[in-house]
């Protein structure tokens, strides 16, 4: 009993609680919302929406996932890159054989069918990217100014856009470069890289514009002109229509007459806010963008006080990440840029994407813990883990070099005084030894 509870102590002590706390308040809020969403499609009997079931399912998961991960050390994650790198490659490569599409994109293929339940891969290989991008970034980090080391680091990032681009899922890929460019501004890229950069951005302009089908043109012609093309301005005409119905304050949670008859397509996904806004009002809204701020900002510290340039940058690209994604999910729901399909992270309804945020979290979660023991004057006492605060290291390795010297009795984890005079014992033996 003793061990469990010293276990769950510094179980409890390793972990960013202010970040985690962020974190659930913002899939409840989300939880709530898409059972609103969802609610009307409830059959006579039926506890809750499938939408919502999956929703709790992914949330539930994805903390306990993310506490296992968070349990590893980061610089173990990172030198695992190749793992990572080939499970990004091999999920898109499947997912272009085996994938299936949504009734409304046939083009998409997408998805994989998993039984009862569909997996988004391209959710998963966004966390495999930031991961290898971040030490990819890490080892270059002397050389930013060289144009080869740079080429190299598009490459890396084209790889995994392009294959998900290759999928359907052009949102995604957009999603993948905006994260690269990110995480190359946060290493610190030379400012005439990013200044040509976005100069072949803005001439590759009407290149794009071609490329482009018409339906995709249509979704950017509707936001200026929703008479080209009513069908394509629908949903988003409905959504801002549901928004203003909710005014300041909302029409009540439950309440609102265009998420309770489903008037909004993908009310409980893609278009989750227009819910928040019409049944919580303008005060909801703040509180949900609020909500996903404070994560922003929470991990943005755990970055800044990271032990590692590599750790340092796995932080800023989950951040990238979310911070995208909710910049597109508004733009979308406020008519201000096209309907792309991307989901706003912990409200929109979708157990891929929740889960995988919350993989995400787990490396932010790695990279406090191993941060908090390096601050702190505490051992680690894990099954299975050595560590230089392990007698039995001590015994291996330190008396091995020098069996003559005395080694500090170690007291184990009888109380947390103890534990610091053993360490502060330990440390100087390796001062005497040097």
């Amino acid at each position: 009993m003793s061990k469990l509870k010293n276990y769950l102590s510094y179980l409890s002590k390793g972990t960013d609680n202010i970040l985690l706390l962020f974190c659930l308040l913002s899939s409840l809020f989300g939880i709530v919302t898409v059972y609103s969403a969802t609610k009307h499609t409830m059959a006579e009997g039926q506890l809750l929406p499938r939408d919502t079931i999956v929703m709790i399912i992914a949330v539930i998961l994805g903390i306990l996932v993310s506490t296992i991960i968070s349990l590893l050390d980061y610089d173990i994650i990172c030198k695992l890159w190749p793992v990572w790198f080939g499970i990004g490659l091999s999920l898109m490569v499947i997912v272009m054989i085996f994938g299936v599409a949504p009734s409304a994109r046939e083009d998409a293929r997408t998805w994989l069918h998993l039984g009862k339940f569909y997996f988004q891969p391209s959710e998963l290989v966004k966390i495999c990217f930031i991961t290898t991008f971040a030490v990819h970034l890490a080892a270059l980090k002397d050389s930013m100014d060289n144009v080869k080391s740079i080429l190299s680091l598009l490459v890396h990032a084209i790889i995994p856009a392009a294959l998900v681009a290759k999928s359907g899922d052009d949102g995604s890929a957009l999603i993948f470069m905006v994260i690269a460019f990110g995480m190359l501004f946060v290493a610190g890229l030379n400012w005439k890289y990013i200044a040509g950069a976005i100069v072949i951005v803005a001439a590759a302009i009407p290149l794009l514009w071609y490329k482009l089908n018409d339906f995709q043109k249509l979704r950017f012609i509707v936001i200026v002109d929703p008479e080209a093309d009513p069908a394509t301005a629908y949903q988003q005409s409905l959504g801002l229509s549901a928004l203003s119905n909710g005014g300041f304050l909302g029409r009540g949670l439950f309440k609102g007459p265009y998420t309770q008859t489903g008037a909004v397509p993908e009310s409980h996904n893609d278009m989750v806010f227009t819910v928040i806004g019409e049944e919580l009002g303008l005060i909801g809204g703040i509180i949900a963008i609020g909500l996903i701020l404070a994560v922003i900002l929470r991990i943005i510290h755990v970055g800044g006080k990271a032990e590692s340039p590599a750790a340092t940058y796995i932080c800023y690209g989950i951040t990238t990440m979310i911070g995208i994604q909710t910049f597109i999910n508004l733009a979308m729901v406020l008519k201000i840029g096209p309907v792309i399909g991307i989901t706003l992270p912990f409200f929109s309804a979708g157990g891929s994407s929740t889960l995988c945020l919350y993989i995400g979290l787990g490396l932010v979660q790695s990279v406090y813990r191993t941060t908090f023991n390096q601050s702190q004057e505490t051992s680690v006492h894990l099954i299975g883990v050595r560590t230089p605060f392990d007698e039995t290291y001590y015994h291996e390795v330190v008396e091995k070099k020098d069996e003559a010297a005395p080694l500090p009795k170690f007291s184990g984890m009888h109380s947390q005084n103890t534990e610091i005079e053993d360490i502060k014992a330990i440390k100087n033996l390796f001062k005497k030894k040097k």
